[in-house]
């Protein structure tokens, strides 16, 4: 059984359903990722809908009893992917569905399509090293 900080948060969205955060001290995944990765999978499953603003960094961070550089971390890494929006003192909101990670997966994608032509290998080779770097980060 994984062992879970004391905190967890449980927030309501519009249609009543609770969002619940959980951090595990013995995941190998760093606090900072785990806040991070539920988010985003929240928001890409339509479980923290378009707009829904998210604590603040410092009430998250007590909730959850964890030091609000970790949470701030976190959201940094939401909003460099594109997940969450950040409006000063209006909050931080679920940003618009994927429109911004797509076209950060997208310009990554070509990158990477225009390095492993340079370096010569097989098309079918560098969707294999994709497929395993896939599972790799899904835990596939």
């Amino acid at each position: 059984m994984p062992l879970i900080f004391p905190g967890c948060v449980r927030r309501r969205v519009r249609d009543n359903r609770a969002v619940t955060l959980k951090i595990h001290i013995d995941d190998s995944a760093a606090p900072y990722e785990q806040i991070r990765a539920q988010i985003s999978e929240q928001a890409r499953s339509g479980a923290l809908p378009v707009g829904y603003r998210l604590p603040t960094v410092r009430g998250l961070a007590e909730s959850l009893g964890l030091a609000a550089n970790t949470v701030a971390k976190a959201y940094r890494a939401l909003e460099t992917d594109g997940v969450i929006e950040t409006r000063g003192r209006n909050g931080t909101l679920v940003a618009a569905a994927g429109s911004a990670a797509e076209r950060e997966a997208s310009l990554a994608a070509q990158a990477y399509a225009e390095k492993v032509r340079r370096l010569g290998l097989a098309e079918a080779d560098a969707e294999a090293a994709v497929r395993d770097a896939l599972r790799a980060a899904y835990g596939a």
